[in-house]
């Protein structure tokens, strides 16, 4: 995985030098997305870039390049890494300038990165669940944009490793928004319940996946905020991420979902959401 992009070409690795007044670093001032790679093909590549383009637009940042010149890029950067199974991350920022908190000249361009990762699907965990804990959402209030600002989400799942946990879910004075890297989803009666998409979630790829093949499949949805208590009290409950998949939870702040065991509509969906992935990929093996 030497090669990587910046700002249109793909170049070594070891050859890449980043300012350090560069906004990114400095500010946080850029947004990014982190796409799989399923069988050396990018999934739902459209729908991140157009998120992407839409995340730089709600910061005042223009992308100087197209959504079909950065898939090529991405593709050629898949081929020349060899990337059979895992992510390809790429980053906007607003570019190099003196430090300041005012936005730079227009005549400043935004520096474009993109690197490859192997990462393998996390089987076994997707399989048998997992657990979280619950944490007060600390956020920004324009949670849509996926900007480079991530440090309440680390703070989030750092206290959930402590914990022994995969993954902490957040909560606005009680009503569950989504976890640290995921979106998150309840099932009560049948019904699949999740956060609408507004400020206080990211409308996560995977998320729109879900909403799509469960509608499709009879399933019914339901996009209104629930309680932590609903949720303890659901019949079952999951998360979906770009690298988390469809991921049930078993235990939440070490109180047992239903049985404790993955549930039937968890299942269903992953079948379908595996669909998805051959449909646009291919047949993938999930190791490699």
């Amino acid at each position: 995985m030497e090669k990587v992009i910046f700002n249109g070409s793909i170049t070594e690795r070891s050859q890449l030098n980043i300012d350090i007044e560069d906004r990114g670093y400095q500010f946080g001032d850029g947004v990014y997305e982190v796409i799989r790679v399923y069988n050396g093909s990018l999934f739902t590549g459209e729908e991140h870039l157009q998120r992407l383009i839409k995340s730089a637009e709600s910061i005042q940042i223009k992308i100087p390049y197209s959504i079909s010149e950065m898939k090529n890029l991405l593709l050629k950067l898949i081929e020349e890494n060899n990337l059979y199974l895992g992510i390809i991350y790429l980053q906007i920022t607003r570019g190099v300038s003196q430090r300041n908190h005012l936005f730079p000249s227009a005549d400043v361009e935004p520096s474009f990165v993109a690197y490859t990762r192997e990462l393998q699907s996390p089987t076994e965990a997707m399989e048998k669940g997992v657990t979280a804990i619950t944490v007060e959402d600390i956020r920004w209030l324009r949670c849509d944009i996926k900007s480079l600002n991530l440090l309440p989400n680390l703070l989030a799942k750092q206290k959930a490793s402590e914990a022994g946990c995969f993954e902490a879910l957040q909560h606005r004075s009680g009503a569950v928004t989504e976890g640290s890297s995921s979106n998150v989803s309840i099932v009560a009666d049948g019904k699949i319940k999740t956060h609408p998409a507004t400020n206080l979630i990211l409308n996560g790829i995977t998320r729109q996946v879900l909403l799509d093949i469960s509608r499709k499949n009879g399933l019914e949805i339901i996009e209104e905020a629930f309680s932590v208590e609903e949720m303890l009290q659901a019949d079952e409950v999951f998360l979906s991420g770009t690298t988390t998949e469809i991921m049930p939870i078993i235990e939440i702040d070490k109180q047992k979902i239903a049985n404790g065991q993955p549930g039937l509509v968890t299942k269903q969906l992953q079948a379908l959401f595996n669909e998805k992935i051959k449909e646009q990929c291919g047949l993938v093996s999930k190791t490699v």
